[in-house]
């Protein structure tokens, strides 16, 4: 009887110990509110993309620090405009609209993106077209706060932007720009900064392992019109895959893009990587070739190991993020030096 007890015990410790770091939810930047309403949605038995969906929503309704929702981050036309993707690691689901324009619930018209159409990505005008026609309500996303932002850049002469090897000059002028003839081999502005991040990245998993992922942004301030960045990329701004782990982006989405980190850091995690090490091994191959750019990451892996990576910039050596799962309640901040 005593040996039985004795197993009995050991199992159940050790049953315990594999699961009291799941269910989990993770994301970019101290986010709390939408963290723990991600962290509701598990706990009341919804499903990952549940959580993943409504604590993003969250962060578009309350515009979190500005970078995400409505009446954020204007483009060089005053307008604001909004990406978003949600990816279901079970099945490898994806659902991403980009340059979304009058709807404020851009994780939601993602999602219905995944699940109620065969493609993988809606863009610009036709994206809002299709969100309206699925019920989405269509409101003005431009607020006080982003049409003054606008207006002080116009009196600014347009500085910061986005233009390169055009005329008259960008860095003096608000144009309208022509191509110039012989372009200039200049290396790449710094705009960003903490303030300035275009992302909530989000990952959750539930008791059982089962993993989602996705983001929401209202892009770069002054972005060029019809610009998309990293967020709604599959792989770049988001991947989830239920049999490795999930990853989020956050930065620089231009430059992150071209690398594809967050697929990196779950194909790392797949191989044996803990997720710290995968998520430096993602900045660091960007870094190579961008030594200064501004950009961090988030990974998680089936167990409900997490770590983050960020690259050190001027102005940014700490990466803060979001953190809930059975030890840490309520939402817990996590912070990581950047190297």
């Amino acid at each position: 009887m005593f040996a039985s007890l004795l197993i009995f015990t050991l199992t159940v410790r050790f049953s315990l110990g594999q699961t009291s770091r799941l269910p989990l939810v993770i994301n970019t930047w101290p986010f709390k509110n939408a963290t723990a309403t991600a962290w509701g949605v598990l706990l009341s038995g919804g499903s990952v993309l549940d959580a993943v969906e409504k604590g993003c929503a969250r962060c578009e309704m309350e515009q979190c620090d500005g970078s995400v929702g409505y009446g954020g981050s204007p483009d060089e036309h005053g307008e604001t405009t909004l990406d978003a993707m949600i990816m279901n690691g079970d099945t490898m689901d994806v659902g991403a609209v980009a340059d979304l324009r009058r709807i404020k619930n851009a994780i939601g018209v993602a999602r219905a993106v995944m699940e109620h159409t065969e493609h993988t990505l809606l863009v610009g005008e036709s994206a809002s077209v299709f969100a309206e026609n699925m019920g989405f309500i269509a409101e003005d996303l431009t607020t006080n706060r982003s049409l003054n932002i606008f207006s002080q850049w116009l009196k600014g002469n347009c500085q910061p932007n986005y233009r390169k090897n055009v005329f008259p000059d960008p860095k003096k002028s608000c144009g309208p720009y022509k191509p110039m003839a012989t372009m200039k081999q200049n290396t790449r502005a710094q705009h960003a900064n903490v303030h300035s991040h275009d992302t909530i990245g989000m990952i959750a998993l539930d008791q059982d392992g089962h993993v989602a992922a996705g983001t929401s942004t209202n892009g770069l301030t002054h972005k060029v019109p019809g610009r998309v960045g990293d967020s709604p990329i599959v792989g770049a701004g988001a991947y989830a895959d239920s049999s490795a782990g999930a990853a989020a982006a956050t930065g620089d989405g231009d430059v992150m893009m071209r690398f594809l980190p967050s697929y990196l850091a779950v194909e790392l995690m797949r191989a044996g990587a803990d997720p710290s090490a995968a998520c430096k091994t993602a900045i660091s191959r960007i870094k190579r070739h961008y030594s200064d750019f501004f950009g961090a990451i988030i990974c998680a892996n089936t167990t409900g190991h997490y770590g983050a990576a960020c690259n050190k910039a001027p102005g940014f050596s700490q990466f803060h993020y979001m953190v809930s799962n059975p030890k840490l309640v309520p939402p817990f901040l996590e912070t990581e030096n950047c190297f």
